[in-house]
């Protein structure tokens, strides 16, 4: 989820990036259950055979061994027709996915992301000198739960993404590509949302962006709102976040059935690969925007006969994201920009890039993409009993992560836009709008989230796909 640029943007809460330690240890890595099995069923085979009850024919074999043979004949055990405790068939995830994946990971060793260690040749910056040697070692008893959290949230997203961009196929429509994608992560999180405080456990990071073409960020369906239907010709970026106990992984793809838009989402995909590759412990904001502008624009693409450099997005950045904060005190830019901010060990960011045909500078759209409460805004002089009880709410179900109307509608809550509107008015919660560039234009965009741990970086939302 793309973090707007300073002018006319909040920023995020001034909490300390470094504050949030990691752990330089690397558990195994178990295989990652990200198959798909498409229309099988529980308790049967890929072919549809019945599985035989293994503690059945374990019982019959050791009774037959003990009784004499008379005859050659044996007696027979009657099959029981009790049912079958259901499972994912293999241990594998479902098409669409919704099976836990504390089903599939029974040890919750979850797979690691890429792990890249740093380049360096000073000793001085190799963080593993003798006075730091205990303060490792703490960090490491202290951030085992860290990394799981973080390496599950980022194998949901894996596994929801797979199935997502299977069926992103021209005629399918936004919400039901939404809804496909907030029902597999409640499901794979075990949280489905619908209880006070559960989706603050684990659940969406943030409302399920859908982008089309000139639209570059912050789009989601509403209720109410008119269908929208994908077609052959459309750009469409999917934006979606996952957490667990408030680590987020936030990860973003571009899919375009169309192929005269491939170079513009290999611009996107190589421009965010190269951030990737800068990103590191002291690693400074103006060279990483530097080196990520000058993939970028070395694109071009050719749309109807004629030639469009690819730019850079100019009024939205990557960012850094602080635990239940998906927007921190950091931002990556993406053309070169003077700046004295560097990454810091521990820091947690999510490294995107938007490529666009048009001019690069965008605007709010009408319409409201998501709502985010303010924590350091008081509720004192708020009068509408509306107001207050919604607040309540968001307070109890969503803390400070960012929703939408439909998260709002789907636990229940009702007549709440007059509240809402003297919520925003007063500042206590913040409202994002669509961000979108010129008309005609296209915008593609792609995303991971990396973990700058002390001895190592780990893309933690890297997958086979991108």
């Amino acid at each position: 989820m793309g973090s707007k640029t300073p002018d006319g943007h909040r920023r995020g809460p001034n909490e300390s990036s470094a504050s949030a330690t990691v752990s330089s240890g690397n558990p195994p890595k178990p295989a990652a259950a990200s198959g798909l099995l498409q229309g099988a069923l529980e308790g049967q085979d890929e072919d549809g055979d019945d599985d035989d009850d293994d503690d059945e024919k374990l019982g019959t074999d050791l009774k037959s061994s003990e009784e004499p043979i008379n005859g050659g004949n044996k007696k027979k055990k009657r099959k029981s027709n009790k049912k079958k405790k259901k499972r994912a068939p293999g241990g594998q995830q479902t098409a669409p996915p919704r099976v836990a994946l504390t089903d599939l990971f029974l040890d919750q060793l979850y797979p690691e992301g890429e792990i890249v260690e740093y380049v360096t040749n000073n000793d001085n910056l190799q963080r593993t000198t003798a006075e730091e040697i205990r303060h490792l070692s703490v960090l490491d008893n202290m951030d085992h739960e860290y990394l799981k959290d973080y390496r599950k949230a980022a194998e949901i997203h894996r596994q929801v993404r797979q199935y997502a961009q299977t069926i992103a196929k021209p005629g399918i429509s936004m919400s039901h590509i939404a809804q496909e994608i907030e029902d597999g992560v409640r499901a794979l999180t075990g949280h489905q949302g619908l209880e006070r405080g559960d989706a603050l456990k684990a659940g969406m990071g943030f409302p399920t962006g859908l982008c089309l073409n000139n639209i570059a960020a912050h789009w989601t369906p509403n209720p109410g709102g008119k269908e929208v239907i994908l077609q052959y010709d459309d750009v469409l970026k999917v934006d979606f976040g996952v957490h667990v106990n408030g680590r987020i992984v936030d990860s973003a793809f571009t899919v375009a059935s169309n192929p005269v838009y491939d170079n513009l989402l290999a611009a996107a995909k190589a421009a965010t690969n190269t951030g990737l590759a800068e990103a590191g412990i002291d690693a400074r904001m103006d060279h990483i925007s530097g080196a990520i502008q000058e993939v970028m624009e070395s694109f071009e693409v050719e749309l109807n006969g004629k030639t469009y450099p690819v730019k850079s997005v100019r009024s939205i950045t990557g960012h850094n994201i602080l635990r239940y904060h998906i927007h921190g005190d950091k931002q990556v830019p993406f053309i070169k920009t003077k700046t004295n901010q560097r990454m810091e060990e521990g820091d947690v960011f999510a490294i995107e890039t938007f490529g666009t045909t048009g001019q690069g500078y965008l605007h709010d759209d009408a319409g409201v993409y998501g709502y985010g409460r303010n924590e350091h805004a008081r509720a004192t002089g708020l009068h509408s009993a509306s107001a207050k009880s919604l607040l309540k709410t968001i307070d109890e179900n969503f803390g400070t992560l960012v929703f939408s109307r439909r998260y709002l509608e789907r636990i229940g809550a009702k007549n709440y836009h007059l509240g809402m509107r003297s919520l925003v008015s007063n500042g206590i919660v913040e409202s994002y709008a669509p961000l979108v560039d010129t008309p005609g234009s296209y915008v593609a965009q792609f995303e991971h989230t990396v973990l700058l741990r002390p001895n190592c970086k780990e893309i933690i939302s890297r997958g086979g796909d991108y």
